[in-house]
Parts: structure tokens; sequence; C-alpha cells
């Protein structure tokens, strides 16, 4: 066979072995589009963005009174439900304030695995697309959905470890809108970050609002470096990717939450005659002013409050 002949042939086999992935990735990505496309009415609004606590039962009612004292607010009645697939039994209780919404637990038997992982809870309006949307979107799905006292739960993991539970209530909830945004604050590594962000954003419809690559370090202890801060909103609320080696002094990386109120000194005097220790003081940057606290029971969490513009 004539030499042209052949090496023309083997571009042709290899020109259209290229366009048939190319058709089939793009395919495949038009697809999952499709998909996701369909999942726009999953998310509710922030105030049901509820950050999972977990204490013992005896630091319970003196953890969720310091919530109220520092932050103000309301609470729904407490109760000891089953709130697991499997068998257990845990104090619950909702708290309501204006700079965000807590679910606590405390739990009288062993805590069934992977419960107590989960940072926390977001409402959807539809349960089955809620986790069919997850998994398209590249989340595992670590506890698949059951039934709960008041509705159903499920338990995705996000690319980078981060677990989340999604819940959705039989009949429909209805809190007042909240004063301010907290961020949910995940800590995730240079190699899983643009898998997680990519992720997330198709999950919750939401955008990025900042991707500051030199970031303050003394934002999470490390004041003499910089590093990468990814700041998210959707209707799930806000979210804060903190981009790290890991190599973070105590508490950062504990803090799951981070709230916004309108005055720092108040409500840091607040905080403090309620019980709540100062793990971090003050500091100042260009966004905020913030410090990182632990209230009674071990619950960490940032409060920061904003420059007015």
């Amino acid at each position: 066979m004539d030499l042209k002949k052949i090496l023309a042939g083997t571009s042709v086999a290899i020109f259209l072995t290229i366009a048939f992935t190319s058709d089939s990735q793009h395919f495949s990505t038009f697809a999952q589009s499709l998909q996701i496309a369909k999942t726009a009415g999953i998310a509710v609004a922030p105030q049901y963005d509820t950050t999972h606590v977990y204490v013992s039962p005896q630091d319970f009612d003196r953890f969720v009174a310091s919530l109220i004292a520092t932050f103000g607010g309301t609470t729904t009645k407490q109760g000891v439900f089953t709130a697991t697939p499997t068998s257990s039994s845990t104090m619950s209780q909702l708290v309501l304030t204006p700079a965000g919404s807590v679910s606590v637990f405390g739990f009288k038997t062993p805590i069934p695995y992977p419960f107590g992982g989960e940072r926390t809870g977001y409402l959807v309006t539809d349960m089955d697309e809620a986790v069919r949307a997850a998994k398209a979107t590249g989340a595992d799905v670590l506890v698949a959905a059951f039934d709960d006292p008041i509705g159903r739960d499920a338990i995705i993991q996000w690319p980078g470890g981060i677990n989340t539970q999604l819940y959705w209530h039989t009949t429909a909830p209805s809190y007042a809108p909240l004063q301010t945004l907290p961020e949910n604050r995940i800590y995730v590594s240079p190699d899983r970050v643009d898998a997680f962000v990519r992720s997330f954003l198709a999950f919750s419809h939401g955008s990025v609002v900042s991707d500051e690559l030199q970031a303050p370090g003394v934002e999470i202890g490390r004041p003499t470096q910089t590093y990468r801060r990814v700041r998210i909103e959707s209707k799930f609320g806000r979210l804060t990717a903190l981009v790290t080696d890991g190599h973070l002094p105590f508490p950062y990386g504990r803090e799951m939450t981070g709230y916004e109120v309108l005055n720092l000194t108040d409500t840091l005097a607040k905080a403090k005659a309620s019980g709540v220790d100062v793990l971090v003081p003050q500091y100042k940057t260009v966004e905020r002013d913030a410090v990182v606290v632990q209230f009674p029971g071990g619950y960490i969490a940032e409060i920061h409050s904003v420059p007015k513009k």
C-alpha cells in the first residue's frame, strides 16, 4: 500500500478518535448541565442553613443560653429524638439568632457514624432531587436519605472531604430572615479546592464573590504569610473556602462558622458575660474586625464586624 495513503488513513482515524472523544466529553458535560439546571429550586434561604453543634447533655442548656445571650434570638422547644437512621437518642433544639441558625445535639447514646462530622444542614425543597444533584456534581452520598420525626435527611461529602447534611421537612418551616449572613468556613487543600468549588457551585447555583490569592495570613493565625481565600454566595448563604497546607495553629480549622455582627465590641462583652472564652484576641484586616471564641460546651466560632462603606 502507498505510504501516503497509510499516513492519510491514520490521520483520519486519529482525527475521528479525537473528535469522538471531544464530542463525548462535550455531550457528558452538556448532559450534566441539563441535570444541574433542573436543581435550581432546591435551595430555600440562608436562615435555613444551620450549623450543627454537638455538645454533651450536661452542657446543652448552658451552651444554648450563651448563644442567645451573645447574639439574641429565640429557640424551638427542646426535645429528645432519634435523629439518625439507626438506633440512637439525642437532645435536640434549634437556636434562631439574627446572625445565623444553629442545630444543637446532645446525644444520650453513642453517636452513630458519620454523624457529628457534618458541619451544616441545608434545607432543600426536594430531597430526592437534592441527592441526585449532589451526586451529579461530584459529591458522595455518605448516608442515604432516611426519615426522621419531621421529614427526611441525608449526608453528602463534597470533594475535599467536607460533610454536609441535607434536610427536608414534611411541613415547610418558616424562619425570619437574618439580620446578617454567617459564613460557612471550609478548610480545604490546594489540591482539592478547585474540585470543591466546581462541585459546590454546580449544586448551589451560587457564584464566586472573590478569589483572593494573597489574603492576609492573620485570618488563619499566620500573620507573616498569605493564603488563598475563595468567597461564594448562593441561596444557601455564604461560604468561605480557606485554602491551606494544614499547618494551622489552634484553633484555626476548628471554627465552622463566622458570624457577622453589627457591633463586635458589644457582642464580645455579651459573650464574655455568658461564659464564652476568647481564643484569638480581636484583630483587624481591610475587610473585617474579628475574634475567635469558644462557647460553653466546646463550640468554636469566628465572630466579626465589617467596616461601614
